[in-house]
């Protein structure tokens, strides 16, 4: 059975089979937010499936289930993926990666992402969710984000480019 090389969380990923993977905002553990229920518009699942060279060529089923505080399912997630790679005798890792979108956190607290492999829980990875409360007097951080785009370190440039 294939087991799992790696898997994180992340802002962004781009996994295409047989290349190099990019990532960006690469080991999301914590998320957090001015109110609940909590939408978070992006996150990205990369896996690195570890396959011997007897599992090339056989499909295998995956599972991905977001548990929330309480073990109830907040999301899940299935595909059949087909290991293929090099039969030059050795271990192949096959990448890929899941995007979930738009995911609308009912409560504070950790949650967890399990990933099964032919039915088999193969790797779990802890997610916090925590409230954050904004700066007196200030708006909420999180939505001056989404409303204007954040704010860069410098000043913008003035006059014509």
């Amino acid at each position: 059975m294939p087991d799992i090389e790696y898997a994180f969380l992340a802002d962004a990923a781009d996994a295409r089979p047989g290349h190099k993977f990019a990532v960006l905002g690469g080991g999301v553990s914590r998320l957090g937010g001015g109110g609940f229920p909590l939408r978070h518009p992006h996150l990205a699942i990369v896996v690195g499936l570890l396959v011997t060279i007897t599992e090339l060529g056989t499909e295998h089923d995956l599972r991905f289930v977001l548990l929330t505080p309480d073990g109830s399912e907040l999301a899940t997630a299935s595909a059949t993926v087909l290991a293929n790679g090099p039969r030059d005798g050795g271990d192949s890792v096959l990448t890929f990666s899941l995007d979930l979108w738009n995911l609308a956190f009912p409560v504070p607290g950790d949650y967890s992402l399990r990933i099964l492999v032919d039915g088999n829980e193969r790797k779990r990875l802890p997610l916090i969710v925590e409230e954050r409360a904004a700066k007196s007097g200030a708006p909420d951080a999180d939505a001056s984000v989404l409303a204007d785009g954040p704010t860069p370190p410098f000043p913008p440039p003035t006059g014509q480019a």
